[in-house]
């Protein structure tokens, strides 16, 4: 289990400025660095993060389209980011 400052650094040497003037934090990178996933996550929404929510849908051609279009509908997929607000990972940052 992690604590707080060990999510706060974690975080901080992951996260790149997103345009809404906070940071985002790629999944894929959360998992490689082989963190508590949970409480990763639990962290970032308890500090008012989100996932990042994706612009528009999946076109349905391409490699897999012929599994949507045979009347399958896609499974739901993990948000690929995380967005937490400007000033989130400041070390006196207590939002909830």
């Amino acid at each position: 289990m992690m604590d707080d400052p060990e999510i706060r650094a974690l975080l901080a040497r992951l996260a790149r400025p997103h345009p809404s003037g906070g940071q985002v934090i790629e999944r894929a990178a959360l998992l490689a660095a082989g963190a508590d996933f949970p409480d990763v996550i639990a962290w970032i929404t308890a500090h008012a993060g989100a996932p990042e929510t994706a612009s528009g849908s999946a076109p349905a051609l391409g490699l897999h389209g012929t599994r949507i279009a045979d009347g399958g509908s896609p499974a739901p997929r993990a948000p690929q980011r995380y967005v937490l607000p400007s000033g989130a990972l400041t070390s006196g940052s207590t939002s909830a």
